[in-house]
C-alpha cells in the first residue's frame, strides 16, 4: 500500500477506573492505515472500541500510547497542530440531528467550520458549493431551513456538507446511516462513494452493519474487544473469513441459500475492565470447542497479533489455518444488518 493518509501505530486508549470497576482498555495496540481515496470499513459488535478508535483518529481522544500519523507525519497536539489537522480530517457523527444546532439554519451550520478557522472570504459561495456536492440543490432553497424542517437524510447531508467546506482529505464516519430509514441509507452510502470518486476523499466508516461494508468498502477491519482481529479486502474478509469471530458474524447473516452454521456466536463480549488472558475471544470462540486439548490450551495462553505484512489478508488467531473455510454463500449483503 502507498504511504497512508491517516494511520494509527500501536494505539492504545484506556478509560480510568470508576464506580468500583477497573480501568477499561477500549483500544489496545491497534495498527491501522487508511490509503488515499480508500474506503475502509471498521466493523464489530457494540462496545468493541470502534467509536473510541474513530475519535482517537480525529484527535478528540488522546491515546495512552502510540501515535496518530497524518500524511506521513506524527500528529502535533499543540493548538495550532490540532487546528491544522482538523482541516484535513473531519468527523461525521451517527446522529445528524444531535450533531446540528437546532438554533442554526442550514447556511450557518455548514459555514460554522469556515468561521471557526477564520475563513470568511466567499463564505456563502463555499457553503453553496458544499451543499451542491452533497446533492442539496438548489442550495439557496435550504439556507434558511432549520434541522427540524429537514428529513433525516437531509440532516446527514448538511452534516457532511459542513465537513466538506474545509476541503478535507479524510472523513471518519461513525455509524453514518444507523439512525436513518432504510430507504435513505442507500442514498447516503452512494454519496460517500461519489465523494470518493469526485473529490478523492478517503473514508473510515465505522459500522456494525456487514451489508454497509460489502456495499461501500474497499477493505474491512474487524474489531473485537479493543483489537483488530482481521483485516483485508472486502472480498477476502467477507467471502473468505479466517478469524472465528468474523466467521461467526457472517454465519449469523440470513441467506437465501441453505448453509450449515458452523460458528455460532454466543453470549456477550467480556467486560473491557477484565479482558481474558491469551486470546480475548476464547470464551466465546466456536472453533476452540472443536480443537484437541493441547491446541485449545494455546487459546488461553497465547496472545494472537496481526502479522506485520501490509496489504495482505491478515488475521490474529493462533489457529488461523484451522479457522479458514471455503467461501461462504453470501445472499444480498446490502439488505443485511447484524
Amino acid at each position: 500500500m502507498a504511504e497512508p493518509v491517516l494511520e494509527a501505530r500501536d494505539l492504545a486508549v484506556t478509560f480510568p477506573a470508576r464506580r468500583g470497576q477497573g480501568a477499561a482498555r477500549a483500544v489496545d495496540d491497534v495498527n491501522l492505515a487508511l490509503a488515499r481515496g480508500e474506503v475502509l470499513a471498521l466493523i464489530g459488535e457494540s462496545g468493541c472500541g470502534k467509536s473510541t478508535l474513530a475519535r482517537a483518529l480525529v484527535g478528540l481522544i488522546e491515546p495512552d500510547r502510540g501515535e496518530i500519523r497524518y500524511d506521513g507525519k506524527p500528529l502535533q497536539r499543540s493548538r495550532s497542530g490540532m487546528r491544522e489537522f482538523r482541516r484535513h480530517v473531519q468527523l461525521v457523527l451517527q446522529d445528524p440531528y444531535g450533531a446540528l444546532n437546532p438554533r442554526q439554519n442550514v447556511h450557518d451550520a455548514v459555514a460554522e467550520g469556515l468561521r471557526l478557522h477564520g475563513q470568511r472570504a466567499g463564505l456563502t459561495r463555499r457553503v453553496a458549493e458544499a451543499l451542491e456536492q452533497v446533492g442539496m440543490r438548489p442550495p439557496e432553497h435550504f439556507y434558511d431551513r432549520y434541522p427540524h424542517q429537514l428529513s433525516g437524510g437531509q440532516q446527514q447531508r448538511v452534516v457532511i456538507a459542513g465537513a466538506l467546506t474545509l476541503g478535507p482529505e479524510v472523513l471518519v464516519a461513525d455509524e453514518p446511516v444507523s439512525s436513518l430509514d432504510a430507504s435513505v441509507r442507500g442514498e447516503i452510502l452512494k454519496l460517500f462513494l461519489s465523494l470518493r470518486d469526485r473529490l478523492g476523499l478517503a473514508a473510515l466508516v465505522v459500522s456494525h452493519d456487514l451489508g454497509l461494508a460489502w456495499n461501500i468498502a474497499d477493505r474491512v477491519a474487524v474489531m473485537y474487544l479493543g483489537r483488530i482481529v482481521e483485516l483485508g479486502t472486502v472480498e477476502e474478509v467477507l467471502l473468505r473469513p479466517q478469524h472465528p469471530y468474523t466467521r461467526a458474524l457472517l454465519d449469523a447473516v440470513p441467506s437465501t441459500e441453505e448453509k450449515e452454521s458452523t460458528a455460532v456466536l454466543r453470549g456477550e463480549p467480556p467486560d473491557p475492565t477484565a479482558i481474558p488472558a491469551g486470546c480475548r475471544f476464547h470464551p466465546r470462540c466456536p472453533l476452540r470447542a472443536t480443537l484437541p486439548e493441547d491446541a485449545a490450551q494455546r487459546c488461553l495462553t497465547d496472545i494472537p497479533v496481526l502479522p506485520a505484512a501490509v496489504g495482505d489478508h491478515q488475521v490474529a488467531c493462533v489457529h488461523s489455518d484451522l479457522a479458514a473455510r471455503p467461501p461462504l454463500p453470501v445472499a444480498d449483503p446490502s439488505e443485511v444488518t447484524t
